[in-house]
């Protein structure tokens, strides 16, 4: 009886292997999905569509369904060159197309009638409109990140440069920010600072009290280390989850072809501050 019974286990447990579908991680990076059609508007199935990574050369493939629509999810954010290729139809190839954390770029090709040795390059830029999901939100670029100074390297400080986030000041005691975390409190659409979700490469990381991550001075240190983020503040999708508020997606820095790294240092003297009103001098700064 025993025995039986645990031939019974291994034999539900092979099912269950073999047999389930593919779990995936929450989605941190892009999605590119669109649809297909020659010059008539009819669906153009099983055309291939590559899309290059530009940075650093990686390459996705994807292929139209029936109805000519592709997808491809979890794309790393950065500079794109997306190619379509179809028996029957010239080459597409569109370049410089931009992809963002968490975004949903809608992308619809309208091939054309000829060899496939024949290229169409397009290099209008899409319209920064979000065609492929409702979702509010904004960006805070790698640019953003690298050019504007922080004070502590913060890099959650950013997220209070796009509308509706507000930076929440309270009590500095130990005992008060023992209790509530000692990162930066943001409210995003007047929700309070622990209905937020702060996600890194897909994976929360709220401390202990479910607010926002920080050390003992205050600060998330790892600025160097997020190539960019977005701040959903509404109507975002179920993936995300774990949030009534908002919800801070970042995305680490991988690598790429090009040799890069950083560099920075601090300038800290009273020459560059300002007295207030009540100072009769300027007071020493050590």
């Amino acid at each position: 009886m025993i025995f039986g019974r645990r031939l019974l286990v291994c034999a539900l447990l092979l099912i269950t292997v073999f047999v389930s579908p593919p779990v995936h991680a929450q989605v941190a990076g892009a999605t590119l999905a669109g649809t297909v059609t020659d010059n008539s508007g009819a669906a153009v199935a099983n055309a291939n569509i590559s899309i290059k990574n530009t940075a650093t050369g990686v390459i996705r493939e994807v292929t139209t369904d029936s109805a000519g629509f592709y997808s491809a999810p979890n794309l790393l954010p950065g500079i794109y060159e997306v190619t379509a290729v179809a028996s029957g139809f010239s080459t597409y190839r569109e370049k410089d197309l931009t992809l963002t954390v968490g975004g949903s770029q809608a992308l619809n090709i309208s091939l054309r009638l000829g060899q496939v040795s024949e290229h169409v390059d397009v290099s209008d830029v899409p319209m920064d409109v979000q065609l492929a999901s409702s979702t509010i939100s904004a960006e805070v670029t790698a640019t953003t990140m690298r050019e504007l100074p922080l004070n502590g390297r913060d890099w959650t400080q950013l997220a209070t440069l796009q509308p509706g986030v507000i930076s929440v000041r309270v009590e500095q005691g130990p005992s008060n920010r023992g209790n509530s975390g000692y990162g930066t409190l943001l409210t995003i659409s007047g929700h309070q600072p622990f209905e937020n979700n702060y996600r890194v490469d897909g994976l929360s990381i709220n401390d202990y009290s479910n607010g926002s991550p920080g050390s003992t001075l205050g600060v998330n240190l790892g600025v160097d280390a997020i190539q960019e983020f977005s701040v959903l503040t509404s109507n975002y999708s179920a993936e995300y989850g774990r949030a009534s508020g908002g919800v801070i997606n970042a995305i680490t820095k991988s690598g790429t072809n090009e040799f890069h790294g950083d560099a920075y240092w601090f300038l800290r003297s009273r020459r560059l501050d300002a007295r207030n009103y009540f100072d009769t001098t300027l007071p020493p700064f050590h």
